[in-house]
């Protein structure tokens, strides 16, 4: 049977508290002809007494038995399927899974009000202007922090594992202090909760395993990632770090996308990957350092500097590199002396995406000999040399001069898209 004639699938959307009492005529009508109403377990027994007719299929993790069993039943001439949804089944719902599953045309959305659009009715929000993030059944925090660093409303909905409390801490310890919490429990039901407060309060506080969360800017300023970082706005090891001409040439080098994956090898203060970090409002930024001081001074420089979407790894390169997802850009800022660069720098090439770029720093002239040969052994095309010479003002009685800056050499590679 060709699947065009199969009959659509209609996925209601139940908004709570689901009484028969509130439901739409149509949507009564759709459930009284239904053959099979398949949905989590509350929606099913919500609308149990509807439907007496009806087979009801239990809609659980993992889905795919389930979906295996509704394309069974799509077979059937004449079958009249429903799909039962929490509000909206296209916002982080099983509507999505079905068009994607099915195709458009096979699946008939009927929407309820969503928790988002709940929770910013409560509070006057026009939601449109509200960024969405679902955490739910899901491990990668990623979302929720490219929201937040965008410094914009945006709502959060949660599970018992991505708390209320843990968010808050997050968002404390990447520097983003400014934002206010509202968190709402039940929403719709008649024992609907709302708290609000500060990050601090919320990260000591507990709350029940599903809540929908809405983040607004406060009256503080928001911290901020950008380029140009003064020296004495961030903490140091005696000093140490890439310098400002130095990184604005690197980030030039690397073409860095708002979406890609960078990692910053022997990241010393941080610096590059803060600046960095302001050109991936949807990406990453690993900043990967094998002493344990200079890794603690990049955690307190991403909270001064609000730079929400750098990851601290600590370890030896390339050691713990092994988990991080491959990257779109490598900067190499120190591990280059001695007789480990070649082997250094070949499994950071090795890991590189198709398209990407590998920049290393070398103030050493050995470094830059050594950094040339590994790198000529890893590509057809010889690398890019530039060499950043750069000077200071400097006061000089009542006036001032120029000094100079040690000289520092970029070298930088394309890894071939084959």
């Amino acid at each position: 049977m060709n699947p065009a004639s199969f009959a659509p699938v209609h996925v209601l959307g139940l908004a709570a508290p689901f009484s028969p009492d509130t439901l739409p005529p149509a949507t009564l009508d759709l459930l009284r002809v239904a053959d099979l109403v398949c949905g989590g377990r509350r929606l099913l027994d919500a609308v149990a007494s509807l439907v007496p007719q009806a087979r009801l299929l239990p809609l659980a993790a993992p889905l795919e038995a389930t979906l295996r069993l509704l394309d069974e039943e799509r077979t059937r001439q004449d079958a009249s399927l429903v799909v039962l949804a929490d509000g909206d089944p296209l916002f982080f719902g099983i509507g999505a899974t079905l068009v994607r599953r099915w195709g458009p045309q096979a699946v008939r959305i009927h929407p309820a009000p969503s928790c988002l659009q709940l929770a910013c009715a409560r509070l006057g929000l026009p939601w449109h202007d509200v960024a969405a993030v679902s955490l739910h059944g899901r491990d990668s925090l990623h979302p929720f922090l490219a929201a937040a660093l965008r410094c914009r409303p945006f709502g959060v909905l949660t599970d018992a594992r991505a708390t209320p409390a843990l968010l808050a801490r997050v968002l404390l310890d990447r520097g983003l202090v400014h934002f206010r919490v509202h968190v709402f429990e039940a929403l719709g039901f008649p024992h609907e909760t709302c708290w609000q407060g500060s990050l601090s309060e919320a990260a000591r506080r507990h709350f029940g395993p599903a809540c929908t969360l809405l983040f607004l800017p406060g009256d503080l300023a928001p911290r901020r990632p950008h380029l140009g970082l003064a020296a004495d706005a961030l903490v140091s090891d005696r000093g140490l770090m890439t310098k400002a001409p130095v990184r604005a040439a690197a980030l030039s080098l690397l073409r860095l996308a708002p979406d890609g994956i960078l990692w910053d090898v022997g990241a010393g203060s941080g610096s590059l990957s803060i600046e960095a970090a302001s050109f991936l409002p949807d990406g990453r930024v690993y900043a990967v350092e094998r002493v344990a001081r200079r890794a603690l001074d990049i955690q307190e420089n991403r909270q001064r500097c609000g730079a929400a979407n750098l990851h601290v790894v600590f370890g030896p390169a390339p050691a713990c590199l092994a988990s991080l997802p491959a990257p779109n850009a490598i900067f190499v800022g120190g591990g280059l002396s001695g007789g480990a660069a070649a082997s250094l720098l070949s499994e950071l090439y090795a890991r590189l995406l198709p398209g990407g770029r590998l920049v290393a720093a070398c103030v050493l002239l050995d470094s830059l000999a050594a950094c040339r040969q590994a790198l000529r052994a890893l590509t057809v095309k010889p690398p890019v040399l530039l060499q950043i010479a750069a000077a200071e003002a400097r006061p000089l009685g009542s006036d001032c001069h120029l000094s100079a800056l040690n000289p520092v050499f970029l070298v930088m590679v394309e890894k071939g898209e084959g």
